[in-house]
Order: C-alpha cells, then structure tokens, then sequence
C-alpha cells in the first residue's frame, strides 16, 4: 500500500514536455484574450491594471496545477488541502470582476487537460455576449444637480420641466433658510436630444442664466465602484 501510493504521488510519467509546453502556450494566449476582453468592456471609473494582469496570471497558474493533478487522485486531493490554507484578503468590488477571475479559472483548466478548442470556442462566445451586453445594457442616465437660493428654486424647476417635463425624475430636494439643492435623474440621449431642438443651448447653460443659481452640475450614475 506505501508503495502504491509512493508510486502514485511521485510519478511524472504523464508530463509529456511537448504537451506541457503546447498547453502553456494556448494558456498565455487565452489569457491575452481574456486581459484584452476585460479592458475592451470595462465601464467603471478606476480601470486596475495590476487586477488584469492578474487575470492572466491566474490562467497560467491554473494551467500549471492541472498539468500536474492531470488523473492522479492522490495529487488532487493534496492540492485541495494545500489551496485551503490561501486566504484572499482583497474584496472584489464589482460582480463581473468575480465573473472574469472564473473566468480566467476554466480557461487555465481547459489549457491544463489540453481542451483547447472548448477554451477557444467558449471564450469567443462569452467575448460576443460581452460586447452585445455592452452596447445594449447600458440606462446612460446622469445626474443633474442645482444648487440656488430659495428665490430661484421655483424658476429653476420650471425650466427642467420645459425641457423634459415627465422625463426628468426629481429624486431629491434639500432646502435650507438660504439654500436649495435638487437633484434630478436623466437620461443622457434625452439631454443631448433636447440641447439640439433648443439650438444647441444645453440646459446647464440655461440654468446659470437664472439669477440665484449658484451651481450646476451633470454627474454620470453608474452602478460601478472606483477602486
């Protein structure tokens, strides 16, 4: 029985060096695929190098732990209670960053058994369905704030309401004995679609005409947190 599994522990014998290299290549491939993909689709504030590059580390390291798992039980098990012991400090802020280091995990053990044409394959479809999702998923919402005294609040209403009536969503109105703050939410093809109609006077500009109006500000919302 010590024999056996001495025998099954140390045996490099299935490590064919061709195979091994072949599988690293298609691995650093794929994984330029993989970097280039997340910096193609990324839409938040704070694009991280250092977690893209991560991304192909991970493909690589992957591939190399599955080459030497390959069918060996023993060795499985002894690397599940070796990756036990990592403890990942660093939160994942975004859900799709979670997304692309699993990812970046079934690539590396596409490459590590040598499925090459399921890694390709798939990774060309997740690439489309990420481009489509792209283009298409996107609200393109902003949001418009004014901050005035509490003279201007009626005619700085006003004047969001003859610019888009219903599609300007009021979501807050913070006034004080001296100052007022609204904050509305809209659309950013209906911003642009209104300043050309009104021959290119935007609604920021028409907003600092009025007296009393201190500020004006148009503010991206996204559901992205900056790193």
């Amino acid at each position: 029985m010590r024999d056996y599994i001495l025998t099954h522990l140390t045996d490099a014998s299935s490590l064919d060096m061709v195979t091994i290299v072949l599988n690293n290549v298609v691995a650093i491939v794929l994984a330029l695929f993989i970097m280039f993909t997340y910096w193609l689709t990324y839409t938040g504030t704070a694009y991280s190098k250092k977690f893209n590059v991560s991304l192909g580390m991970l493909v690589l390291i992957t591939t190399m732990v599955m080459c030497v798992i390959g069918d060996n039980v023993a060795l499985s098990l002894g690397m599940v209670g070796a990756l036990s012991i990592i403890r990942f400090r660093t939160a994942v802020k975004d859900v799709r960053d979670a997304t692309y280091l699993f990812w970046a995990i079934a690539a590396g053990i596409c490459c590590g058994v040598s499925h090459y044409v399921l890694a390709g394959l798939s990774g060309v479809f997740v690439f489309v369905f990420l481009i489509i999702f792209r283009q298409f998923s996107s609200d393109g919402k902003v949001l418009l704030i004014v901050r005035s005294n509490v003279e201007a609040q009626n005619k700085a209403e006003a004047t969001i309401s003859s610019y888009f009536g219903s599609a300007a969503n009021q979501t807050m109105r913070n006034a004080s004995k001296d100052v007022c703050e609204l904050v509305y939410i809209i659309r950013q093809a209906k911003l642009q679609r209104i300043a050309a109609k009104r021959g290119g006077e935007s609604v920021v500009e028409r907003l600092m005409k009025i007296e009393g109006v201190e500020s004006v500000n148009l503010v991206e919302q996204t559901d992205d947190i900056g790193r």
